[in-house]
């Protein structure tokens, strides 16, 4: 049987991993840095990534180095017209990759411009994941996106696999250094979370990932009366309105009818952190909470990542229901549209997440926290 080990992979190779972007879909790749230093001690590995995910590699200790890529910047001079301005940027990360000389570049991503830079790195050998968009012709070798997809991250665990890495374990990371933990020492002080908290991640790019801000006000009461946590929202700049709107409902007692007996009165209904951390910060957090619950989004993989007890969101996207975590679990019920990703046919009725009831919901945290009746 032929060896599936590409040559390139000497135990002193230069290795590169092109994975751009996004946070979450760097956590599920992250076991591949490990399992690579396993199978090349004095390997060099280095990752190309965008500079909002960067924070995720920077201290990671089997890494050697990280490459950013800014590829919003040269989107705007793409935009822009700027042609002269984005070929030195294009010409100027082609020179840093050549200098390195590296033996073996893993496009993860599988676009075409992940396979574009693949390329650009003048790596000898280069293996796509996936490879789409006319990537497959810009690589010396390309891997199917296979594994069982009910399993997080099985992609990665396939091409470690078809390239003979040791993959036992092969379990998602995220580092962060000493600043973002005192940060979030000193966050949990100042919000007095020092008895326990939830972190709530409602937040991610589509809509038809959401789920419904109402729903995300009662479930804070009821953590906070029902589980004593402290419901503790997270999410980017952009999330601010959408965070205050949570908030303003659990302040009001929830939805009518049903919660305004329940919520503790003496308290906030929850701390809204939403813009004010950095994800060095965000993951330290979420490393320190009871539980987290999110919708799929990169946040929500973290806690997953972090061991902590996790609940995770699904509708339009395809779940992957096996954790690997006795301690996170996925809800997801499936819809005869599902899963239209990008391309929902609900006309904003969102039906796949309206099936997602907080009961259920906080009878899952009550399961991944030990404490269900």
């Amino acid at each position: 049987m032929p060896d599936p080990r590409p040559p390139a992979l000497a135990p002193d190779a230069r290795i590169l991993l092109v994975r751009l972007s996004a946070i979450g879909d760097v956590v599920f790749a992250s076991p591949l840095v490990a399992a690579l230093r396993r199978a090349c001690p004095q390997a060099h590995i280095a990752w190309l990534v965008q500079p909002e995910c960067r924070a995720l590699l920077d201290h990671h200790p089997d890494l050697d180095e990280v490459i950013v890529c800014p590829m919003g910047h040269w989107r705007r001079l793409w935009r822009q017209r700027r042609f002269i301005a984005l070929g030195r940027g294009l010409r100027a990360l082609r020179e840093t990759l050549h200098a390195q000389r590296f033996d073996l570049a893993l496009d993860l991503q599988g676009l075409g411009k992940s396979g574009l830079l693949t390329r650009l790195s003048g790596a000898r050998e280069r293996i796509g994941l996936g490879s789409r968009e006319g990537s497959a012709w810009l690589m010396t070798r390309t891997v199917a996106r296979g594994g069982e997809a009910r399993r997080i991250g099985s992609e990665y665990l396939y091409l470690a696999q078809t390239l003979g890495l040791p993959t036992d374990p092969f379990e998602m990371v995220v580092h962060y250094d000493a600043a973002a933990a005192r940060s979030a020492d000193a966050t949990l002080v100042r919000e007095g979370l020092t008895s326990g908290f939830a972190i709530l991640c409602p937040f991610t790019t589509r809509p038809q990932k959401h789920w419904f801000e109402d729903r995300w006000a009662d479930l804070a009461i009821r953590l906070r009366r029902e589980l004593g946590l402290t419901p503790v929202l997270l999410g980017g700049p952009r999330d601010r309105a959408a965070a205050d709107r949570i908030n303003d409902g659990a302040a009001a007692g929830g939805t009518d009818g049903g919660l305004r007996g329940i919520r503790d009165a003496t308290r906030p209904p929850l701390v809204n952190l939403v813009g004010q951390t950095s994800l060095g910060e965000a993951a330290a957090l979420i490393e320190r909470a009871a539980l987290v619950v999110a919708v799929d989004t990169g946040l929500g993989h973290m806690g997953i990542a972090a061991g902590t007890p996790s609940v995770l969101l699904f509708g339009s996207t395809c779940p992957y229901l096996e954790t690997t975590r006795a301690n996170a679990r996925v809800l997801y019920h499936r819809q005869p549209c599902s899963p239209c990703r990008r391309r929902p046919t609900c006309n904003g009725d969102f039906t796949c997440m309206k099936a997602l009831g907080v009961g259920e919901v906080l009878a899952a945290a009550q399961a991944v926290l030990g404490t269900a009746p």
